[in-house]
């Protein structure tokens, strides 16, 4: 699989310019390197902009609900262990509406990856603010600015111990490909927050913004040091810090649990019997 056009080639409904398709450049690019076939692999998203990128990949696809995402993945890894499940969605529905969930499945430590398009703003639903839009930032539902803090992703993820916590830019196709394939080949939950902007709604956080403001973290960066990593992590505004940010060897849910890495559960025998009589109780 040398051919990134093995995954076809589809009309988006992407503004032209849009970040999206760096971040699907890089997502075909990081599955090309990792050898993974198309039914190797299942795309999970929610609703929204970034939640269409499993539409323009030949694979495996679920669309959850908004912000449901991460529960379907969850659901699907546990079922089929031999898959490699990632979740490609946006910061309103991994950060908002999905927040609960994300927090959780941290904590539980599935072994998905968690590819979260932030251009901080919703770009489906007219461009109202998002939880990382930056404080004073104008929309035509906060034309006011802006008045509540707003998350720090990695930090959140950081605090709750996240086995794997980096950032991605989507002006540099590159470096977000390494990300990717990192976070997939990680062993427990990765959570990769990718920069990306949005050329129709937020025209604060453009693209020439971002670009003057990442930088790669260099090979003197300690990722295992969690103080360092939680530090960095709230890096802001002038500068922004592109890279893995905070790994840690920490086991996922399935080694905790002791659930066999070399039979999935739906290659499991089913026995008639014992499902009649469970389903003897919900009649």
């Amino acid at each position: 699989m040398s051919d990134l056009n093995t995954f076809g080639k589809f009309e988006t409904a992407w503004c032209p310019g849009c970040g999206d398709f760096g971040i699907l450049e890089a997502l075909k690019d990081a599955l090309v390197k990792l050898n993974l076939e198309p039914h190797k692999i299942v795309l999970v998203s929610g609703i929204g902009q970034a939640a269409k990128l499993p539409h323009y990949l030949y694979g495996n696809v679920f669309n959850g609900l908004h912000g449901r995402a991460i529960p379907a993945a969850t659901g699907i890894k546990m079922a089929n262990n031999k898959l490699a499940v990632l979740v490609t969605s946006g910061d309103g529905d991994i950060y908002g509406e999905g927040g609960n969930h994300l927090i959780h499945a941290i904590r539980r430590n599935i072994n998905i990856t968690v590819i979260v398009h932030n251009n901080q703003v919703y770009a489906l639903t007219k461009g109202q603010a998002s939880p990382t839009s930056d404080l004073g930032y104008v929309t035509k539902v906060q034309p006011q600015g802006v008045i509540d803090e707003p998350i720090h992703p990695l930090t959140m993820a950081i605090a709750l111990g996240a086995g794997f916590a980096a950032r991605g830019f989507a002006g540099d196709k590159e470096h977000l490909s390494l990300m990717i394939q990192e976070g997939v080949k990680h062993q427990g939950l990765a959570i990769i927050d990718v920069l990306q902007w949005c050329v129709t709604f937020n025209k604060k956080n453009n693209f020439a913004w971002y670009k003057k403001r990442v930088y790669k973290l260099g090979p003197e960066y300690d990722s295992c040091d969690k103080t360092k990593a939680l530090e960095k992590s709230m890096e802001w505004g002038d500068r922004i810090p592109l890279g893995i940010i905070y790994k840690n060897g920490r086991s996922s849910f399935e080694e905790s649990y002791g659930l066999p890495k070399d039979k999935a559960l739906v290659d499991e025998e089913i026995e008639p019997g014992k499902v009649s009589l469970a389903l003897k109780e919900f009649l």
